[in-house]
């Protein structure tokens, strides 16, 4: 067995490469990693998103837990945030989040949270892994009382929203806001917890069938919110992904605003307000360059990672930072929350707006953006793991960075989720951006064809 767990836990196509065999298993480890050595019956939580998949997954993990005789709380359909913060609300010894996040309903996911809400370390998540490969300690079964119970829990999706409304002030009458659920975990909960803010809130995306999640809605397909912002005359418009732990917005005019705009926002309110810790924002190699010229420009301290919002939370909390996000959307305000989280994002977003009566197209020119573009790369499993080292490749991305000269970059990473090696090209001249994409483009298919 290769490694399982990706930068955000382990995800692939349901029941083909996440089976219900694995989930049980991972249910099972997870009971004795994470509750070993517990005087009383372990507790874990499960949280699900809208995927047809999910209930299959629940029930495979529940068996394994209960199982390993830990007893298992199932909280629904919530977004992965509810179950980072419910883990320590409810003194469980773990929480479990199904989910495949912004991917197509035919993959799904698993994350898991410690007791304290966070994503579990390497070092955790190997030791989960050894007991997938090598074996359980208990091989005998457990039998009569010391098997786990299975307990629904009603009150999730309220305490969740109460927490997100204890976050800002309560009254946000007059703002027109659209809400694109994705078809996805915020639907349990965006529309509540906007009607209690007293926004004036129009929630499109809110009907899941199992199969429409993040099906060209959501944030990674905002034309539609964009349009539906300008037909309505909104003031903005919010899009989370399918478990909404991610948060984009367009302004009124339909144009989208990216997590690293948003952060830059909140950034700024917080230094103004005495609220950022040691006046530092995180981000990572894939935050746009206009942002650290932002931060240049108001005297903020910025710190990069890997892609990932673990590795920016594993930053913030080595260093005592409490602001840090990703150009996707996910960003952590660790002050409320122990992982990133769209919704609480979004009602930031708006009590910044709120409190200072502007429009989100004017406070979004805090940030003036370098132009980037993507290239996505399928490859296989060992192409991946040789990109990297490829003299060939190496060469390609040498040029093209000689060629940018001071003025922009080329970053390759791998993709954590998919099978996928993604290039960005960041430039000032967008000329000159499209002409060495192109380069890149076209050398990079010549040499995958050999």
């Amino acid at each position: 067995m290769g490694r399982i767990f990706g930068t955000d836990g382990v995800r692939g196509i349901a029941n083909k490469d996440l089976t219900c065999e694995l989930a049980m298993n991972i249910g099972r480890a997870v009971s004795e990693v994470l509750a070993n050595n517990k005087h009383k019956k372990p507790k874990i939580l499960i949280g699900k998103d809208t995927r047809l998949s999910s209930n299959m997954l629940e029930g495979a993990l529940q068996a394994g837990i209960c199982s390993a005789g830990a007893d298992v709380l199932l909280l629904g359909v919530v977004p992965t945030p509810a179950v980072a913060y419910l883990v320590k609300k409810y003194s469980a010894d773990a929480g479990i989040m199904i989910s495949a996040s912004h991917n197509s309903y035919e993959f799904n996911g698993i994350k898991i949270f410690d007791s304290n809400g966070y994503k579990l370390p390497d070092k955790i998540e190997n030791q989960i892994e050894e007991l997938l490969e090598t074996g359980f300690e208990n091989e005998e079964n457990l039998i009569g009382d010391k098997l786990g119970n299975v307990i629904v829990e009603t009150g999730a999706v309220r305490d969740y929203i109460l927490h997100l409304e204890s976050c800002v002030n309560k009254d946000f009458s007059g703002m027109k806001v659209a809400v694109d659920c994705s078809n996805g975990s915020a639907c349990s909960t965006a529309e509540k917890l906007f009607k209690d803010l007293k926004a004036d809130c129009h929630i499109i995306s809110n009907n899941p069938n199992g199969i429409n999640i993040n099906d060209n809605c959501g944030s990674t397909h905002l034309e539609g919110l964009s349009k539906y912002v300008k037909d309505n005359n909104m003031d903005l418009g919010i899009a989370f992904d399918g478990d909404a732990d991610r948060c984009l917005a367009v302004d009124e005019n339909g144009e989208v605003v990216d997590g690293d705009v948003i952060m830059a926002i909140c950034a700024m309110y917080m230094k103004q307000n005495g609220m950022l810790r040691k006046n530092t924002v995180v981000g990572t190699i894939m935050t746009n360059m206009g942002f650290t010229d932002f931060c240049k420009r108001e005297e903020i301290e910025f710190s990069s990672t890997k892609v990932g919002d673990r590795y920016v939370l594993e930053e913030m909390l080595d260093k005592g930072y409490n602001l840090g996000g990703e150009q996707s959307g996910h960003m952590i305000l660790l002050d409320y929350s122990t992982t990133g989280d769209g919704q609480l994002t979004a009602v930031w977003l708006l009590n910044i707006l709120n409190q200072g009566k502007m429009k989100l197209s004017e406070i979004s020119k805090l940030v003036t953006k370098y132009p980037q573009s993507i290239l996505n790369v399928e490859v296989s499993q060992k192409q991946k793991l040789e990109f990297n080292s490829n003299e060939k490749v190496n060469k390609i991305i040498f040029d093209s960075e000689e060629k940018l000269a001071d003025k922009g970059r080329v970053v390759v990473r791998e993709s954590g989720t998919e099978p996928l090696i993604r290039i960005m090209v960041e430039c000032i001249d967008e000329v000159l951006l499209k002409e060495v994409m192109n380069d890149i483009c076209i050398k990079l298919k010549e040499l995958l064809k050999n």
